[in-house]
């Protein structure tokens, strides 16, 4: 067994409680891809604070949930290629 970093969730009182009916989703420019697209929306939560949802649009049911602070790591990564397949494994 190894040690890892303890888990600190700033988002339980977020999850589940989130308001989506008011939603703008929005979705990349285009005709909608063969396995849906990404599409992204600013969410104001009762606490004050906005947090940006994102889903799939073919699963619209299935949504995550970040603070303004992790959106911008997770685009500092993706611009980083953080999240690209390994070269053996991209289309």
């Amino acid at each position: 067994m190894t040690d890892s970093a303890p888990i600190f969730d700033n988002k339980a009182h977020v999850r589940g409680n989130l308001d989506l009916s008011g939603a703008v989703w929005q979705r990349p420019p285009g005709p909608p891809s063969e396995g849906g697209d990404a599409e992204i929306a600013e969410v104001r939560h009762t606490d004050g604070a906005t947090y940006i949802a994102m889903r799939n649009s073919q699963r619209p049911e299935s949504v995550l949930v970040f603070t303004m602070s992790e959106w911008d790591a997770f685009l500092a990564g993706v611009r980083d290629g953080e999240f690209n397949l390994p070269e053996d494994q991209a289309r």
